[in-house]
């Protein structure tokens, strides 16, 4: 993401999300918890315009993605998503769903971590967005379920029959885009949906802890490696393996390598630049 910009200025206020930012972390909170978080169109925009305004601030160095109240986030308000869309007419439905699968690119192409913080349900859109997410951070409460099939849409909404398959594999994501049935805590660990599982009510502690030691960490370091992880998915092994020798050789002239030799040397722990 490029940190040049135009004439437009900061956005200071956000409709649809609590925005909090400390010590490099930023933590986004969904805030409608009397609708299970659910999204509205305004919701998409302000996710898909936020991210791109702190990738190119470059303060943030790790973003927790959170959900206020009983759950993480219920997927598409059904009124003001799903009864909206019928009224709309082909082109208005594709600018939709286009801008639904930027808020998805947003967060792969973000240059820092982002930890999705799961508490209940997970649904739709919001399972969705924890997988986006480069970890997912959860309580035995969790429950994700992808229920595009369940309101008459193709299981593949958003990215999800592109990013599941690599996260779980393609048995599990076939089963879980095609049925939409839930998948609980202690199974989404166990096919590798969860990064980490943690006791009831501490998930949102677990992600902000992990977010300070991503944020205390090499910054272009964790930014190479996201980028990497998602450009090398679908390149043959002679273009990654050149891609990565030419991500190092960039990163080998940069000061947090040369402040990890001088650390070492002298016996201290680095004091990482992110440059």
């Amino acid at each position: 993401m490029s940190p040049f910009t135009g004439s437009a200025t900061r956005t200071t206020r956000w409709r649809h999300l609590r925005v909090d930012l400390a010590d490099g972390v930023a933590t986004v909170t969904l805030t409608r918890r009397d609708k299970l978080n659910a999204l509205t169109f305004g919701a998409y925009a302000d996710l898909r315009d936020l991210l791109a305004e702190l990738s190119r601030e470059r303060a943030v160095r790790a973003l927790v993605l959170a959900g206020e109240g009983r759950g993480f986030c219920s997927g598409g308000d059904v009124d003001e998503i799903i009864g909206a869309t019928l009224a709309l007419d082909a082109t208005r439905l594709l600018d939709f769903n286009r801008m639904t699968g930027q808020v998805v690119r947003a967060v792969r192409e973000c240059p820092f971590p982002v930890i999705a913080a799961v508490h209940g349900v997970a649904a739709g859109a919001g399972a969705v967005l924890a997988l986006a997410a480069d970890f997912r951070v959860a309580d035995p409460t969790a429950r994700f379920a992808f229920l595009f099939t369940r309101v008459g849409l193709s299981g593949g909404d958003m990215g999800a029959a592109y990013l599941l398959p690599r996260v779980v594999g393609l048995g599990h994501a076939t089963r879980l885009l095609m049925l939409g049935e839930p998948v609980r805590a202690p199974e989404a660990e166990r096919i590798g949906l969860i990064s980490e599982l943690t006791q009831e009510g501490r998930a949102d502690e677990a992600a902000r802890a992990l977010a300070r030691r991503l944020a205390e960490g090499p910054a272009l370091a964790y930014a190479q490696t996201k980028a990497l992880l998602t450009a090398e998915l679908d390149m043959p092994l002679a273009a990654a393996v050149e891609l990565d020798a030419s991500t190092q050789a960039l990163l080998m002239t940069g000061d947090d390598y040369k402040e990890f030799h001088a650390a070492f040397t002298e016996k201290r722990p680095p004091q990482w630049s992110g440059r």
